[in-house]
């Protein structure tokens, strides 16, 4: 077996928070750019198809190991505070994260897909406020 082929080995385990996890080794072998377009591809249409928030999470949950779901939670978390303008330390205290990982996250803050998601956020929140308001209007 080569060094960088990890088929057949088994994943390290490490424990984290008391709970012995699989970590999700990678090759250092290059994919086809093509089948990996498609295998992302794949994944995003996965995740499109779940009509309701509690099935992707049930997948989540089962896909990710908890370190893992963490740290994507965890990013897109800290993008939306950083929107909201709020500070470095609030947001190192609130989600233990670093002053460095914040750093990152903020000079991806232009980037495409980051805007999408924050845009796609700040709609939610603002249909959110509003239907609360209508629910409040129509009670009276």
């Amino acid at each position: 077996m080569r060094e960088d082929d990890i088929s057949g080995s088994v994943p390290p385990r490490i424990k984290i928070r008391g709970i012995l996890e699989t970590v999700m080794r990678t090759s250092d072998r290059k994919i086809n750019p093509i089948l990996k377009k498609q295998i992302i591809f794949s994944f995003a249409q996965t995740l499109i198809d779940f009509k309701e928030p509690d099935k992707v999470e049930v997948f989540f949950k089962d896909f990710f190991n908890d370190s893992e779901l963490e740290t994507f939670a965890k990013r897109l978390a800290v993008a939306y505070w950083l929107k909201k303008g709020r500070s470095y330390s609030n947001i190192k205290e609130n989600i233990k994260v670093s002053s460095a990982t914040i750093a990152t996250i903020q000079a991806l803050m232009d980037k495409e897909g980051f805007k999408l998601a924050m845009n796609q956020m700040e709609a939610e929140e603002w249909a959110n406020v509003w239907a609360k308001k209508i629910r409040k209007f129509v009670r009276k």
